[in-house]
């Protein structure tokens, strides 16, 4: 314990304490350094917020040294604070990097800003993202089918971008598909990763559309290497099969006046057995597990 209280004491009263104060303040250098200082720990976070912080605290190390060089004439202070501004300055340096590593095409920005921003995703899990897709948006025109039904097989997982799709099953409308939805979350869904199916639906571009597409067994691999995109397609599959159901909901009606709602069921057929068979009728847009997979057809002309 004498060791110790001795080393404090030799510690704190070593240095003469200050009887007088300097009168004459320190040059505009130092305290220039000291606003940059300020403001720059005021940055926030993410990859600008890095920029900001590294680029100011940068600038008052700089300005620091020079206060050292010229007004101290300390080589140690000058050393220290030039040695920490070339630490900031290969910090930005590689923040700035890693900005323009992950810029982006227009429409997968606006992709992010619309569907992805605002759910927390940063920029460097969303390029995990894009680069699993090959950074492409494919286009589909008007009357051209995405998905025939019974023929077209269930190998990918894809996004409208813009445009309209229409989804129909034996020729009869079941609803519509919109930017910002996914083309086969149902199917995609019904399906385990070693099972294979076709679509039982048909999918029809209403208008020139723009699609982002995931190969299944590219995108199950990146599942598997990053649990946090896992879940997040996951709420957002499960998100976009809950609208497509109320999309369905709306248009189903049954005799005397009731209306059927595909989310009970149960419930639907115990308060009414004898009701007659749903009109029009309505086939579910999941898939029968295990239908053997044919042979890719691509993107096909309906009419053809």
């Amino acid at each position: 314990m004498g060791e110790n209280a001795s080393f404090w004491e030799s510690l704190i009263y070593a240095h003469p304490t200050c009887t007088t104060w300097k009168q004459e303040a320190e040059g505009s250098i130092y305290h220039l350094a000291s606003i940059l200082f300020v403001v720059g720990f005021m940055g926030g976070s993410g990859f600008f917020g890095l920029l900001y912080v590294f680029s100011l605290l940068g600038l008052g190390f700089l300005c620091s040294s020079v206060w050292a060089w010229l007004d101290v004439c300390a080589a140690d202070i000058f050393s220290w604070n030039f040695a920490l501004f070339t630490i900031c300055f290969i910090q930005f340096i590689y923040v700035t990097y890693q900005v323009r590593s992950v810029a982006f095409d227009r429409e997968f920005q606006e992709l992010y800003s619309a569907l992805f921003q605002p759910l927390g995703i940063s920029l460097t899990v969303y390029r995990k993202i894009v680069l699993c897709c090959d950074a492409e948006v494919i286009t589909l025109e008007k009357e051209h089918c995405y998905a025939m039904q019974g023929k077209t097989p269930i190998d990918k997982l894809s996004l409208l971008v813009s445009g309209r799709i229409r989804v129909t099953v034996d020729g009869e409308f079941l609803h519509y598909i919109f930017p910002l939805q996914f083309l086969d979350s149902p199917e995609w869904d019904s399906l385990r990763p070693t099972e294979e199916g076709i679509f039982q639906v048909t999918l029809t571009a209403e208008t020139d559309c723009r699609y982002v597409a995931w190969r299944r067994k590219k995108l199950y691999l990146l599942f598997a290497k990053h649990r946090f995109i896992s879940r997040l397609f996951s709420i957002l599959i499960g998100s976009d099969i809950a609208e497509k159901l109320y999309a369905l909901n709306d248009r189903v009606h049954v005799g005397q006046g009731f209306r059927y709602d595909i989310r009970l069921p149960n419930f639907y057929h115990v308060a009414l057995p004898e009701t007659p068979p749903v009109q029009p009728s309505l086939r579910s847009h999941h898939l029968q597990r295990g239908s053997p997979r044919r042979k890719p057809t691509g993107v096909t002309n309906c009419g053809s």
